[in-house]
Order: C-alpha cells, then structure tokens, then sequence
C-alpha cells in the first residue's frame, strides 16, 4: 500500500540569525538539549519530497522570541525578523510552505500590534500563531492574556500551542530533573499543563472562535482528563468542566498532532476522547533529526491502518484534516 501524501502541522525553523540571537542571550543550550539544529529552505524542502509532505506548516520553537524576560524591545524585533523570513519563504513557495507567526508574549501590547500585521493578507499573511506553554512563567489561560485572547477569537486564528520549559511565575526556570532534556519529559506535562488552565480559567468556552493545534498528541493531557474533570467541584467548578462537556469542546475547537512516537499508545489513548478528524501529522523537523524523522514516517504508515480501519480516516490524519482546517484559512485571506 503507497502512503498517503501528508501535510506536517509540526514542523519548525530555525533562521541563522535567530540562532545566533538565542545564544548571545543565554540560550545556547535550550530546554537542556545540547544546541540548535542546521536549518535550511532547501533542506526542509528535500525532507519534505523524501516523506511525501505535499506541504509543511512552519513555527519557531521553544524558547520563542521573548528571549530574556523584561527586554521587550529585543522580543519586537526577533518575532518580527523570524516572521518575515517565513512569510518570505510561504512567498516562494505558496503552494508547499505555510508558517504560525510568533508573537512577543508575554508582551501584550507588542503582540496585539504584532497580531494586526500577522492576519493582514498584504503583509505577513500567517496561516496562524505558535504560542508556547509558557512565557516566562505566565501561562496560557491567565488573565493578563485575555486582551491576546479576544483578539486572536477575532480573527478565528488557528492558535499552534507548543511546549517549553517549566516556569515560575518569577520567570525562573523549573528543571527538577538536570539531567533530562526538558523535550523527553517535561515537555509533555507542560502541554497538558497549558490546556488545563485553559479549560479550568474559562478561557476556551470565553473565546469559541479560536482552534488550538496540541503538540505531540495532547502530552500526558488525555489520561488526566477525567481526574481534571471528577475534581473540578472541588475547586468550585461546578458543573462548568464535566467530563461530556470537555471532550465536546476538545472535538469543537482542538486539534492534535503526531509528532514524536505516538504509536500506538498516545494516540489511541487521545482516541477515546477525540474523533479521528481531529488528528494531524507532525514531523518535529529539524529539531527531529531527519534520520528519525524518516523512521517515524514509517511508523506512522505501518501503524495507522492498525489504529484506523477506515482508509477515509487514514486519508484524514495524513492530509484531510490539515486541509479541512487550514486551506480554508488560506482562501478566507485571498
């Protein structure tokens, strides 16, 4: 059986100048891994032709571009310079290159004026925004985000949600474990993390225009919902996060992707609270190197027709649901 063609939600890029911004302030070995990976158009493209990607969503990864905590003048301009250079690169190649805009959170004011440009088809025309799990210890959900928030529900962006290191609310990072790479553990509680404070602040039922992309099929989110819910009367929840009404939202306004190695116990434990529409291919490229990369393709090729009978439901993981979601996006901003 030929695979499918696939479109990759999860795929990053790391721009020379970004790289060397990063390490001039402080962030030579991010999340604990031992430095940044050799980027190019060209070798992103050639990835792509060698996996069968018809076409690739881009984002800048953890650490984002507010690099050192109070200097929002240096976060302006590298979200900006990043930008650009996506956008540039979507110019060039329209039909295999979309890219999520990075904003300058936790610079509210900075990321609102970011977000005009980010949604002008005339200027940087994104496909949607990455944001991470955390921005110096403020986390998705928060309050201080709600000005971000309406706007993005606004807009009915597409909102890319991806992990980073844990934080205090000082902006201190949380490392508990020294000695592990922040992307082999952390990573994944910090995803789940994230998306809780989301449901348990209001903020998904506050703003039901905004579709969230979750990294890595959800983290370590799709075992805790059920205590998240069972507990929230505790909390003075109420009947606000019942078990029903949270799988709902997650089938309205949530998407997930496979990047990483899903199979086949992430992605069928996600399954039973999520329909298959709403599952995405993810590579992880370049910070997946494309040796794994490749093995991981065929992983998802030999593994989905034992999750997924169907091959309508196959068709949709590896490039339906992609397209349902994000090339509509595309013609509502011609």
């Amino acid at each position: 059986m030929a695979p499918a063609k696939k479109i990759d939600v999860h795929s990053h890029y790391v721009p020379e100048k970004y790289r060397q911004t990063c390490i001039e302030n402080g962030h030579a070995h991010p999340d604990g891994m031992p430095g940044y990976p050799t980027w190019s158009e060209e070798s992103h493209l050639a990835m792509m032709d060698s996996l069968d990607i018809e076409k690739a969503y881009l984002s800048i990864t953890s650490p984002g571009t507010h690099l050192v905590q109070g200097n929002d003048e240096l976060a302006r301009v590298v979200t900006r310079q990043c930008n650009v250079e996506a956008a540039n690169f979507k110019r060039r190649c329209p039909d295999r290159i979309g890219f999520f805009a990075s904003t300058p959170l936790p610079d509210v004011a900075g990321t609102l004026e970011e977000i005009k440009a980010i949604f002008d088809p005339n200027d940087l025309n994104a496909d949607g925004v990455v944001v991470e799990t955390n921005h110096h210890g403020t986390y998705l959900g928060d309050p201080e985000f709600d000005a971000v928030m309406a706007a993005l529900n606004e807009n009915r962006s597409v909102v890319f949600i991806h992990p980073t290191t844990p934080c205090l609310r000082t902006g201190q990072a949380a490392s508990p474990l020294v000695n592990i790479p922040r992307p082999m553990l952390e990573f994944f509680f910090e995803t789940a993390r994230a998306a809780a404070n989301l449901f348990i602040s209001g903020t998904v039922t506050k703003y039901p225009n905004i579709t969230y992309i979750l990294s890595h099929c959800g983290g370590a989110l799709p075992p805790l919902i059920r205590r998240m819910c069972g507990a929230s009367p505790i909390v003075g929840l109420g009947d606000e996060m019942t078990y029903d009404k949270v799988n709902a939202q997650l089938n309205r306004q949530f998407y997930f992707d496979t990047a990483g190695w899903p199979f086949p116990e992430q992605l069928t434990g996600l399954l039973q609270h999520v329909s298959p529409q709403r599952i995405l291919y993810g590579t992880d490229f370049p910070w997946t190197p494309l040796g794994i990369v490749t093995g991981l393709s065929k992983d998802h090729d030999e593994w989905l027709p034992k999750v997924f009978s169907e091959k309508e439901d196959r068709d949709n993981v590896a490039f339906g649901n992609a397209r349902r979601l994000l090339f509509s996006k595309e013609k509502n901003n011609l």
